[in-house]
């Protein structure tokens, strides 16, 4: 299977895309290591653990809208998942 891989710097901003699946992480952004996750009309602001895991943002807007579709939020953690290590690099691009 062949996985569409984009990665792009604009205005500041770095992204990478993995088929609908898209993350951002924005330049001077907070601690603690996390990247926004977008499909369809779902932001997921994930987590990336110094342990290898991804996780919900501990905040009460981790998810938005807060009605949004519980396929899509699980479609981007698993994207997350998948691409740790990529994810990785585009926080540490941004945050060196």
């Amino acid at each position: 299977m062949i996985t569409q891989v984009a990665w792009v710097i604009l205005l500041g901003l770095a992204s990478l895309s993995f088929g609908t699946v898209f993350f951002i992480a924005y330049p001077q952004d907070h601690e603690p290591r996390h990247v926004h996750g977008f499909t369809g009309e779902t932001e997921v602001i994930v987590d990336l653990g110094i342990d290898g895991n991804v996780t919900l943002a501990d905040r009460a807007d981790c998810i938005r809208p807060g009605n949004a579709k519980r396929s899509d939020v699980r479609k981007i953690l698993r994207a997350a998942a998948k691409h740790f290590d990529e994810l990785v690099s585009l926080w540490e691009k941004m945050h060196a």
